[in-house]
Parts: structure tokens; C-alpha cells; sequence
């Protein structure tokens, strides 16, 4: 299994070629949950209240990865 930081570095290199399990697992280390998933939608939310939505389609879209690195301060 790839390391947090391995991931993270792939996601600024290459965010066409991410797939879900990945941002699940940065997403999870930064403090956010799967709060539920409705259709192809997931909804991740923080201690803070702030949602996140992600497609499930592998790979991701750039704009999501994109979002997330910006939410995460990387």
C-alpha cells in the first residue's frame, strides 16, 4: 500500500490518474469521513462541518483532486 505522502505527491503530479480508494485514504487521514453516498455521489465531511462531494467514477476527474488538495493545504 502506498504511503499518505506517496499519494499526495502522485495527486499534484498526475490528477487524471487517481482513483477513489486513494483519495479515500488522504481524505480519511486529513480527519474527513464518509458521511453517505447517494448514486455515484460520495459525501465526505470534517469535525468542522465542511462536505466534500466526489464522483465514484476510477479514475477521477482533476477537479476533484484538485479540490481536495486545496481543502487539505497541500
Amino acid at each position: 500500500m502506498a504511503s499518505i505522502e506517496k499519494i499526495i505527491e502522485k495527486m499534484k503530479n498526475q490528477p487524471n490518474g487517481i482513483r477513489v480508494a486513494e483519495l479515500d485514504k488522504v481524505l480519511t487521514h486529513f480527519g474527513y469521513r464518509l458521511d453517505r453516498q447517494r448514486g455515484s455521489h460520495r459525501q465526505y465531511i470534517n469535525e468542522l462541518g465542511n462536505v466534500i462531494t466526489i464522483k465514484d467514477e476510477n479514475p477521477l476527474k482533476a477537479v476533484y483532486v484538485k479540490d481536495v488538495l486545496n481543502r487539505i493545504n497541500k
